[in-house]
């Protein structure tokens, strides 16, 4: 019998039209980088602690190319995106092609793709005999106070607008499952400071987190975004700031070593 397909939660058109505007405002200097540069170093410590090279190498959604700089060893790096103005086109729900590789890195992508394990398994199954993967991804508790503010603008009649996100323990189940060895799951944040919703949503847009939803459901009207506006700034603390928290969330494991 043949698997079910998984929801289409997510717009695949969406999701790729949202990185190419970001690619066009880096291009026109324009950027916002704060969750990519913060995921993108969280990746490269981690490398840090293992006494070990990787030859080939293969970096999804990798915005600055920060990164690749920290790869010292790799004769071969390929950088890939969902939007071809970022890397080598790539469909994380398809087989990764160019592999095997020794490291498969994916920076801020998992958390819009409608099949996560199926994504999982596929690089899993790109990667060399004792190869790593590293994946980190915006995760459940993430812009807690956009949340909030969505809610008070829709009142009684909450439309989609923030995507649905998967917490830290549904992670674990899940890389437990899928046939990586000695998989480790763990959350982290960081907060920022904005001083309205229209900054906040205008960095979340300029970063490609936008609402890519299949079902965006409908816009907000003047008098709803005011009410999300004004239960926005109620949450502000010292300072006139809005600290919004980021959640994320990373996972890693290898593919299993060929038994002697």
């Amino acid at each position: 019998m043949q698997a079910p397909s998984p929801p289409s939660i997510f717009s695949r058109r969406r999701r790729i039209a949202a990185r190419a505007r970001m690619a066009r405002l880096r291009q026109d200097g324009n950027a916002v980088s704060t969750v990519a540069r913060e995921i993108a170093a969280d990746a490269a410590d981690r490398l840090g602690f293992l006494n070990r090279t990787f030859d080939r190498v293969l970096v999804l959604g990798d915005v600055t190319g920060a990164f690749a700089q920290e790869l010292p060893g790799a004769s071969d790096v390929t950088r890939a995106d969902p939007s071809p103005l970022l890397g080598v086109p790539v469909d994380e729900e398809q087989p990764l092609a160019g592999g095997p590789y020794d490291l498969i890195v994916s920076l801020g992508l998992l958390d819009t793709v409608n099949d996560l394990p199926g994504a999982l398994v596929l690089m899993r199954r790109a990667l060399a005999a004792d190869g790593l993967m590293i994946a980190s991804f915006l995760g459940a508790g993430s812009v807690p106070t956009l949340r909030k503010a969505m809610l008070a603008a829709d009142g009684d009649r909450p439309a989609p607008r923030i995507h649905p996100q998967v917490d830290v323990r549904a992670a674990g189940q899940l890389m437990t499952r899928l046939g990586f060895a000695s998989p480790v799951v763990d959350g982290w944040s960081f907060d920022v400071g904005f001083e309205s919703l229209d900054q906040l949503v205008g960095d979340l847009r300029a970063q490609a987190l936008g609402n890519v939803l299949a079902d965006p459901g409908p816009p907000l009207g003047r008098s709803s975004f005011a009410a999300a506006r004004n239960a926005f700034a109620d949450e502000a603390g010292d300072g006139g700031l809005v600290r919004e928290r980021f959640e994320i969330i990373t996972l890693s494991g290898w593919s299993p070593a060929p038994r002697s």
